[in-house]
């Protein structure tokens, strides 16, 4: 096992770094998928002063979810969720990690 980690093979695999792949359809485009905008550094800032809590306080969301990938957030962008559920629309928050 540890040989085949040291050989040129085995590090080759582990040194190789993943690459985000662009999703094959327009993910935003389906029903299930709710409107989404990576916020402005003006709009980021107004919303965590609102709500008074900085970028650890807001539930996160990996860079490589298929949203962020299509939108091209960088980790340290926020993302504005805003769900229709049937009753009314509300809106979440989450910082790209």
């Amino acid at each position: 096992m540890l040989a085949f980690l040291f050989s040129a093979f085995g590090w080759s695999r582990l040194k190789r770094k993943r690459k985000q792949k662009v999703p094959l359809l327009d993910v935003l485009s389906h029903e299930l998928i709710p409107d989404t905008k990576v916020l402005s550094d003006a709009e980021k800032t107004k919303v965590l002063k609102k709500y008074g809590v900085t970028e650890a306080h807001l539930p996160k969301i990996f860079s490589n979810d298929p949203v962020v990938v299509t939108l091209k957030a960088v980790p340290g962008n926020v993302l504005r969720i805003q769900r229709d559920d049937g009753t009314g629309k509300y809106t979440a928050y989450r910082v790209v990690v």
